[in-house]
């Protein structure tokens, strides 16, 4: 009787650690997508506009990375983390490629020609496009209803953005398509590592393979004249929390959760931004971007399901 009793309750722990990973998962998912969610409007106001700029955009893009891979060797350092195979040192440089220098430098140079509000409706599909590229790049199958997914919500983005741009594209516009498929293929880069290191050492090994370009080229671009306070409290932020401590939540949010139902937790991103963006920059939102905003989520969360469905299907 005792040890039929042993056998019924042993699976109760486990499953109620499984739902105490799952919460902190959620929430290390949550804290990650908030912090990334002020990065598009911390390098509005970094960088500035044409007609008002501040610190360069190769500056702030450049210059995050170079300050954040200097507090990533001594985080390295400080654990005694282990060097990379011949192997990752690859992957570590495909990733970089993508998230240090690709999406942010991008980003910038698109952020200075378009609001963040603007920025924050189109890089809202930047899940769908790390899917996208993730099935692509590494052999993922995926159904019918996937990829039209994916159709329908890069022509809702193409759409906006030409009725934003007075029914014609602008030049920011193509930037933040390039910002979109670089950073989404830093992301792919990055998540394959995830599963062979720590999260936390693969962004921070990341920024370190980065610190012989980033830091003579932060050096070559920083300011020759004096800036706002305002832009360099924007230029410490992503250098912080947007280029390295943001990763330690969401990498951990992945981790503890599981990447399928973790990563739906980046849906809140695109309204966080926008949120950020009112009393960060003073900007204003109309009911139209809103709709828009709302049909491009409905699609990714469309296209997040059919992902799962298509996974589900395979088995284990």
């Amino acid at each position: 009787m005792n040890s039929m009793t042993s056998a019924v309750a042993l699976p109760a722990p486990c499953a109620a650690e499984q739902a105490v990973a799952r919460r902190r998962g959620f929430a290390y998912g949550t804290l990650g997508v908030a912090l990334f969610a002020l990065t598009i409007p911390m390098t509005r106001l970094a960088s500035g506009s044409l007609e008002a700029p501040q610190l360069s955009p190769w500056f702030v893009a450049l210059g995050r990375a170079a300050l954040a891979g200097l507090l990533a060797l001594l985080y390295l350092l400080a654990v005694r983390a282990p060097r990379p195979s011949a192997a990752q040192w690859r992957g570590l440089a495909l990733t970089a490629g993508g998230v240090v220098f690709g999406f942010p430098v991008f980003m910038g140079l698109a952020v200075q020609r378009v609001d963040a509000v603007h920025a924050s409706v189109v890089t809202g599909i930047l899940p769908l496009v790390t899917a996208v590229l993730g099935a692509w790049l590494l052999g993922q199958r995926q159904r019918a209803p996937f990829w039209w997914c994916a159709v329908l919500g890069m022509a809702l983005v193409v759409v906006f953005a030409w009725w934003r741009g007075g029914a014609a594209l602008q030049a920011a516009d193509g930037l933040l398509a390039v910002a979109l498929v670089l950073g989404a293929l830093g992301y792919v880069w990055g998540a394959r590592l995830s599963a062979s290191m720590r999260p936390e050492h693969v962004i921070s090994w990341v920024l370190v393979l980065s610190l012989p370009l980033t830091l003579p080229l932060a050096w070559a671009t920083r300011p020759s004249a004096p800036v706002q306070a305002a832009s360099w409290a924007g230029f410490a932020y992503v250098a912080l929390f947007s280029m390295w401590i943001g990763f330690f939540a969401w990498y951990r949010g992945l981790a503890l959760g599981g990447t399928v139902r973790i990563s739906q937790v980046q849906l809140l991103q695109p309204f966080l931004s926008i949120l950020a963006a009112v009393p960060i920059l003073g900007e204003r939102v109309d009911a139209a971007t809103g709709v828009f905003l709302l049909a491009v989520m409905v699609v990714v969360f469309a296209s997040r399901r059919a992902a799962s469905a298509a996974a589900s299907s395979k088995g284990p």
